[in-house]
């Protein structure tokens, strides 16, 4: 399996259509975080750190939906928290392909052959699920700081599969990672079915510089390579804006020099990161 030909088209035409518009910014995926809440306490991840009352809140489906006509990118990815923790996740996701966006729902995978089972998502081109793996089962398990969380995620990538969903892969390399674990790691993925692997720096933010922010409240900058975001008291982002007018989408920039600039839209809150994709391209030596 391979990303679809309808995919690269789509991407491929919004950036012609950027450059004949004369925009040196532009955004092409937009990190909707419907939500913090989680199932896990991952040890590299703060979310579930802030307050009950930030915790409970979510975004509407309608606020959502906003955020995706105003950012105008092609791929929405849908982190969290835990997004099928979200209680109207199948209709976002409707909603999302509906309007031919590509979507990335980025998962744990605790809660993923509950929902394949209900029937909550339907097989498209327009979907994919990004589950969270960050090595094989010792590794993940103790990233995520739960034993068995490894072989609920392969059972999980295994049943998706089998129902026709396009399935990859989202993991965070820390210090100290052994490169032929990792090696047999990404064998082992790629040997499941699954059609890429989006591979992230893991980074202590303590260590990294932060910009000030003229918001009032401002709690924490977190930076990763190239995007800096500031989260405010309240839980909200607040940084460089896409396109318009509205607060519910904002930009992190991940710039190359030259003609064109495209960016990452994000709303809702959370960390960013620096990642890049592999596709699904395997040589043995």
């Amino acid at each position: 399996m391979s990303v679809p030909l309808s995919q690269m088209w789509a991407v491929a035409s919004y950036v012609v259509k950027q450059r004949l518009a004369g925009r040196a910014r532009y955004p092409l995926v937009l990190m909707l975080e419907p939500l913090f809440r989680c199932n896990l306490a991952c040890a590299g991840c703060g979310k579930i750190q802030y307050p009950a009352q930030i915790l409970r809140k979510d975004l509407t489906v309608e606020q959502c939906l906003r955020a995706v006509e105003e950012c105008g990118a092609p791929i929405v990815s849908i982190p969290g928290g835990e997004p099928l923790m979200y209680p109207e996740i199948g209709r976002l996701v409707q909603e999302l392909v509906a309007r031919k966006k590509y979507v990335y729902l980025c998962t744990n995978a605790l809660l993923l052959r509950e929902k394949l089972d209900a029937d909550v998502f339907a097989p498209s081109k327009y979907l994919s699920f990004s589950i969270h793996m960050d090595g094989l089962r010792e590794e993940h398990d103790e990233a995520v700081c739960r034993d068995g969380v490894y072989d609920e995620a392969v059972e999980a990538i295994r049943a998706a599969l089998r129902r026709g969903f396009r399935v990859t892969t989202n993991t965070t390399l820390f210090d100290g990672a052994n490169p032929l674990r990792t090696r047999e790691f990404f064998d082992t993925m790629m040997d499941l079915g699954v059609e890429g692997m989006m591979i992230s720096p893991g980074y202590s933010y303590a260590r990294l510089p932060t910009r000030s922010t003229s918001s009032a409240g401002s709690a924490l900058t977190s930076c990763s390579r190239g995007s800096c975001r500031a989260r405010s008291a309240a839980g909200s982002s607040t940084s460089r804006r896409c396109s318009s007018s509205s607060s519910w989408a904002s930009a992190t920039t991940s710039a190359r020099r030259g003609g064109t600039r495209p960016t990452t839209c994000s709303a809702g809150s959370g960390p960013a990161t620096s990642s890049r994709r592999v596709t699904r391209r395997r040589s043995r030596s």
